[in-house]
Order: C-alpha cells, then structure tokens, then sequence
C-alpha cells in the first residue's frame, strides 16, 4: 500500500507541476528565447555605439597622421577633392586630379536616358562677357589694400567665355520641357532641385572642382561650362538649383522661362579658393513639345542692378580659416542661339537626302514660320512666380524704391523698406537669413499685405539716387542712408520718407537668439507657437505702426 501511495503522490505531482508552470519543456525554451531576444535588444545600440566610436577614433586618427604627413596646406588640398570627407580618395574623386594630369576627359555618365538622333536638329549657341569691372569692388576703393594678388589671379585673368562658340542637338535641350503634371501656363517646376534648406548646412568653400554632373545637371553643366570650366551647378547657398515656368503654349510648342542659381570656381591650386556668384542666370527657350526643334534660347546674368555677384575667397588652409567678401558688378555673361535649329539632311518620303550640309558646315537655308501662343502670361508674371518658387518671402510684393513711396501714399500705408549690401532675392544677397526665416513666416506675410507697402534696394543704388534724382526722391534716399548701419537696416517709414522706426539685422538676430527665459525673448502661444524671430519681427511692426500715428497727428 505504501508503493501504492508513493506512486499516486508523484503521478498527481506530474499533473499538478504543469498547471503551476513551474517546469516544462516549452516553459524553459520560452524563458531562454526570451533572455536572449532582450539581450540582442540591449547589444545592438552597445555595438552601434562601438562601432561609431571606433570609426570617429580612426578617422581622428587618420587627421592627425594626414596633418603630420602633407601639412596644413596639403591636408586642405586634399580635403578639397576628399567629398565624402573619409580621408580616402576614391577613383571618382582623384578624377579632377587625373584629368588636370593626363589632359583626357573620360566621357559624361549620364543617368537619364538620352536619345540620340543622328539626324536630328543641331543649335548653335554663342558665349558673349565682359569681364568683372573691378572698380564695383568695395575694395578697390583702397586699391585692394591687403588683398593678395594670388587672391584674384583667377578673377584678373577670366576675360572671355572659355567656349565661344558651341553646337548642340534639339533634344538636349528636352530637359527644360515640364513634367507631366505641368503643362498648363504659369505652372512652375524644379528643373534641378535645391538639396538646401535653413536646417541644413552650407556647403563646403575649400573645393576647387566640381562634382560630376548627372541627369539634367548635364546640360546646365555644359552650358555653364562655355564661360568658365569649373561651375558648381549646386551652389553652396540656398536656394540651389534651377526652377522653369511654363509663360506660353500653343499645340505644338512651349515658351519657357527658367532661372539657375550656380557659381563658378576661378582660382586653382596653389592658389586658395575663390568663388564667384553671379546673382542668379535666367533666360527663356522655345521649343517643341517633343524638344525635336529648338526656335530660340537665350541665357544670361541681369545686369539691370548696379552690383550683381558676389564673391569670397579663403586665406588659409582650413574650413575655419578667415573668409573676404565683396560685390561688383558685372556688364555681360550671356549665351545665346544664332538661330533656330536646323537639321542636317533633308529626306523625302522615301528617305532620299535631297538636301544636306556642305562642306563648309553651312546650315541649310529655311523660312520658319511665326508662332502664334493659344495661351501665355507676360513676361513679368512669369518671373514673379520663378521668385515665389524659389523666395517664400516674394508673396509680399516688392516694388522699386521710387515707386514703393508712391503706392503707399496712395493706399495711406508705411513702408517697409529693407536696405542692404546685395540684392535680397539673389545669391549676392547679404540678408540669407533674414528672407530664409522671418519674411516668409506667415504672420509676417500677413501683417505686410494688410498695413505696408513694402521695398528693398542697394546701399549704392541709393547713393547714386541723391545724386541724379528729383529733391523729394533725394530727400527719401538721404533719410534711409542715414539709419543705414552694415550689414542690413530694416526700416519702416511714413510716404513722405520719415524714418519711424529701425532695427538693424545683426542686433534684430541677437535679440531673436535670447533663449525664452531671458528677459526680452518673447514667445507667443496665441492661435499657436511662434518662433522668436517672427514675434519679434511683428513687434518691430506694429510698434512702427503706433509710432507712425504720432507723426500723423502732429
């Protein structure tokens, strides 16, 4: 009976075990899967974070040993071909090198699809400039005092287009025909796209050569290249890129505006960088829906402005080193097609030549019809939507200096005058940050559009103005120049010129930097968060507002 009992007690303890789940076979294998799935959970950053570690170890090791070995100087050459900022050159970044050395230039990789008709239309394009005229230069006021003169080696010596003269094929030029879903007038698009933004950083200015050009890049490259033959197509600065509109259409062909933000490189090794940005490239072309014909193609830097380009060069070997900057003004950069684009044989129905090039490379001789637009815009507006594309900021209008004045005594409003350096809706602009920020917020627009007629212009547009205008247009010029401080003065002012409250850029961005407990910071939760900047930038307006009525009372 005894055996009996101790065998009922460990069959009912066999049972009974599985219900607690004190011991399975299943039960043990979970709780091991699971020791080791938390385990990998937790070792997978420890090993991310190793691994960055041992990386940022290396790379600082390879810096200190790169430093030792080619010196300041030579660390700052290489890291100007070293893109990807590894400390390796790879074979497509010693290509600049290569190619200065042996003379060759392997052939363009093209990533879209380009179809190459032997018998195609071919246009001819020419390259006219007049170089730089350097006393615009701010600093040849003091005969360059303290300017190096390998400083502007390459800028003395750029005195006409490296390519005079070049021909290319109708569909090249395919790349400025809209997408699909922007084919009506007006319709804007990115031919290139801008990569920058105000939370991404500037590119670097220790290069000399520029990247591989791919897609449409490759036209705008090649296009560039008959001025100079180091463009960057993706400048350093936002906005990057190229933006077209549609300003005319019929059935069979397109009337497109088009704008480019690109700089060039002059200088060389041993030389250090020098950038030149002209203050934008824009210009227009006709052509076929199906790019099988090119009717016209202009392109060109606006010189309508006294100063048009901006540009900066390094003194020393580094990133961090001290950066010069000025503006000039430069009276021509332009290319421009001879005529349409012709083919190169003329075939029957039966694909006989009836006609071809002679010898000499003479075009044929046509008679081309006029066009006639079913549908357009004017030039004007054309261009005003290329700026609202690429400048926020341009939903506010902004009227010339003159004109401004006269809108707002018509309209009984102030005006909010901006006087600065470069030009605010180009890439010699001197206020970035300013358009970048604050003048494209919302509640900024808004309070523009309703209360203020609103202008900027040139610190030297305004002193030739006191110069050769009427008194009253003198008078208004004077009483801005006489608030202006460097770099940017914001101003706002009553219709007959009278200043009544100011605020410079440098000062307007340290008080906007001030963190939200500070004394001063002011933050606004109504109807949402505001950014310090944008409160800042209303109070500066409304308080030009009530100042205003105070004269107006008087």
């Amino acid at each position: 009976m005894a055996a009996d009992v101790d065998k009922r007690t460990r069959e009912e303890e066999s049972k009974i075990w599985p219900q607690n789940g004190h011991r399975t076979p299943g039960s043990g294998s979970w709780i091991y899967r699971g020791m080791w799935t938390l385990l990998m959970v937790c070792a997978v950053p420890v090993l991310a974070f190793g691994i960055k570690y041992y990386q940022d170890a290396q790379l600082l090791k390879r810096h200190e040993e790169s430093v030792r070995t080619l010196g300041a100087e030579g660390l700052f050459l290489f890291s100007s071909l070293d893109t990807d900022r590894d400390l390796y050159l790879s074979p497509e970044e010693f290509k600049p090198i290569a190619e200065k050395l042996t003379g060759i230039t392997p052939p363009v990789d093209i990533e879209e699809e380009v179809i190459h008709d032997p018998n195609g239309e071919m246009l001819t394009l020419e390259a006219k400039m007049q170089p730089l005229r350097l006393d615009s230069m701010t600093k040849s006021k003091d005969g360059f005092l303290g300017v190096s003169h390998s400083s502007l080696s390459g800028l003395r010596s750029w005195k006409s287009p490296a390519v005079p003269s070049s021909s290319f094929s109708s569909g090249q030029f395919r790349v400025f025909l809209p997408p699909k879903n922007k084919g009506e007038v007006g319709d804007t698009w990115w031919v290139i796209p801008s990569e920058l933004n105000i939370f991404t950083e500037y590119l670097p200015n220790n290069r000399y050569h520029p990247p591989t050009p791919k897609g449409k890049e490759v036209l705008i490259h090649t296009l560039l290249s008959m001025f100079h033959p180091r463009p960057f197509i993706k400048s350093r600065f936002a906005p990057q890129g190229a933006v077209a509109c549609i300003r005319a259409s019929n059935d069979f062909y397109y009337d497109i505006v088009f704008r480019i933000h690109a700089e060039f490189q002059l200088n060389d090794v041993p030389d250090f960088p020098f950038w030149f940005t002209p203050g934008q490239f824009t210009g227009n072309i006709v052509l076929s829906k199906d790019a099988s014909h090119v009717r016209h193609f202009h392109l060109y830097v606006p010189s309508d402005r006294s100063l048009n380009v901006d540009m900066e060069w390094l003194y020393g070997a580094s990133e961090s080193s001290n950066m010069e900057v000025d503006i000039g003004y430069l009276p021509q950069l332009e290319l421009q097609s001879t005529g349409p684009s012709t083919p190169s044989v003329i075939v029957d129905e039966q694909g006989n030549i009836i006609d071809s090039r002679d010898g000499s490379g003479e075009p044929i001789q046509f008679v081309f019809e006029e066009i006639h637009w079913s549908s357009e815009i004017g030039q004007q507006e054309a261009t005003r939507r290329l700026e609202v594309t690429l400048y926020p900021f341009k939903k506010v209008s902004y009227l010339p200096f003159s004109e401004a004045f006269e809108r707002a005594g018509a309209e009984k409003k102030l005006v909010h005058s901006i006087l600065l350096w470069g030009a605010l809706d180009d890439q010699s602009c001197s206020g970035r940050t300013l358009r970048e920020t604050v003048l494209e917020s919302s509640p900024v627009l808004a309070l523009l559009n309703q209360s203020f007629i609103s202008s900027w212009s040139l610190v030297k547009e305004l002193e030739n103005m006191q110069v050769k205008s009427n008194k009253k247009l003198i008078l208004k010029a004077r009483l801005h120049l006489e608030k202006y401080n460097f770099p940017v003065e914001m101003m706002v002012a009553l219709p007959n010129g009278t200043i009544v409250h100011h605020i410079n850029a440098n000062f307007f961005l340290d008080q906007t930097s001030m963190k939200p407990e500070e004394e001063g910071a002011t933050f606004s939760f109504s109807g949402g968060f505001e950014d310090p900047s944008t409160s800042t930038y209303i109070s500066f307006l409304k308080e030009g507002l009530e100042r205003a009525q105070e004269y107006l009372t008087q």
